[in-house]
């Protein structure tokens, strides 16, 4: 039976308010990142080379020093959040400084694997707004596929072909996203690359997961597919080419096929149709040797892990909000995988809160 307020103890009832408080500000978080990413701050303390004073900090930033206490109070919240951390200098005159943690490292702008693009994009008004939306698309019964297209009259791909600085955004932030993903794939599970000969990478932008695994497999030749905003215009190479196409209508023929973040965009009617198109795609080739590679969240893998565990319903809402997309667990995935004609996969947690799943068919 549920608690009623004059039964639960004084401790009970400030705590839940405590909590109330808590995810109703939780948004500062998101806009202070925003805000010192905006001021260069990452960077100011990175090029400097050692551990920044307030005053020094200020001085480097553009912005008058009659607010260098409003400077110090936003480095407190990211301190806090572990974006940063402060460092006790003893022989100057201002012992507190700041310097960077693994986070903000990724944060500076032009570093190899900067995940920067991300911030402009998530918290851009035409990507926040939605979620004012959400109940109003709940409660209607007009067939807006997401609160997404209730706010702005298409679906986001739809947008993105129309709107050039959109378009922009989307193809930088999963430009980065794959720069780091690639990273990590060739150099910690290159085994799941070996053999292949033709990959295709399904929905793969510009390139960059391509590039990257072709710098590590030379010999191995790419085609990466997506819409003909996307890929227009852009030159291939000897091993690289771009094909302009629709994946629910065909996907070129290799011994493999790549989806990085693709199948969280679609429904499961949709997926299932890509997921067959994948198959016909490697149809025809040594069965042994084919397989569908997909990297994507799998929700019940990381059991009392709050953080993981949060970060992934986040990430559920977002697609829901979106595009009508969603995050599944690992029974939702094989329903998926067993619907499509494939007979077993396989799940490696190889990427943090993302996770390599093998199908084969």
């Amino acid at each position: 039976m549920a608690f009623q307020i004059g039964e639960m103890s004084t401790e009970q009832l400030l705590d839940a308010q405590a909590h109330v408080w808590n995810h109703l500000f939780s948004f500062i978080n998101s806009m202070s990142l925003k805000c010192a990413i905006e001021l260069g701050i990452p960077d100011i303390i990175h090029n400097h080379a050692k551990p920044m004073s307030l005053s020094q900090l200020v001085d480097a930033l553009p912005i008058p020093k009659v607010k260098s206490h409003f400077v110090y109070r936003l480095m407190r919240l990211l301190i806090h959040s572990e974006f940063f951390v402060k460092v006790d200098v003893s022989d100057e005159e201002e012992k507190e400084h700041y310097w960077l943690t693994p986070a903000s490292l990724l944060l500076l702008r032009n570093a190899p694997l900067t995940v920067v693009p991300l911030v402009p994009l998530i918290l851009d008004p035409i990507f926040t707004t939605p979620f004012d939306y959400v109940s109003k698309w709940l409660a209607s019964e007009h067939h807006y596929s997401s609160p997404f297209e209730m706010r702005h009259g298409r679906k986001v791909f739809e947008h993105a072909g129309h709107e050039l600085g959109v378009n922009k955004l989307l193809n930088e932030a999963m430009s980065s996203d794959a720069r780091l993903l690639t990273h990590v794939l060739v150099r910690d599970h290159k085994q799941v690359l070996e053999g292949i000969k033709l990959l295709v990478d399904v929905g793969g932008g510009t390139g960059a997961t391509a590039k990257a695994i072709l710098d590590a497999f030379p010999d191995m030749k790419c085609i990466v597919l997506d819409l003909p905003h996307v890929v227009g215009g852009l030159e291939g190479t000897d091993n690289l080419s771009y094909a302009a196409g629709n994946m629910f209508e065909t996907i070129p023929s290799a011994d493999a096929v790549f989806l990085k973040w693709i199948l969280h965009d679609w429904n499961d009617e949709d997926c299932v149709k890509i997921l067959k198109k994948c198959k016909e795609a490697i149809t025809g080739k040594d069965m042994g040797d084919t397989k569908v590679m997909i990297i994507d969240m799998v929700l019940d893998i990381y059991g009392r892990d709050d953080k993981a565990v949060e970060t992934h319903l986040f990430f559920d809402i977002a697609m829901m909000s979106y595009i009508n997309g969603k995050e599944r667990t690992e029974k939702e995935w094989a329903k998926l995988f067993f619907d499509s004609g494939f007979t077993s996969y396989k799940i490696t947690n190889a990427f943090g809160l993302r996770s390599l799943i093998e199908v084969y068919p």
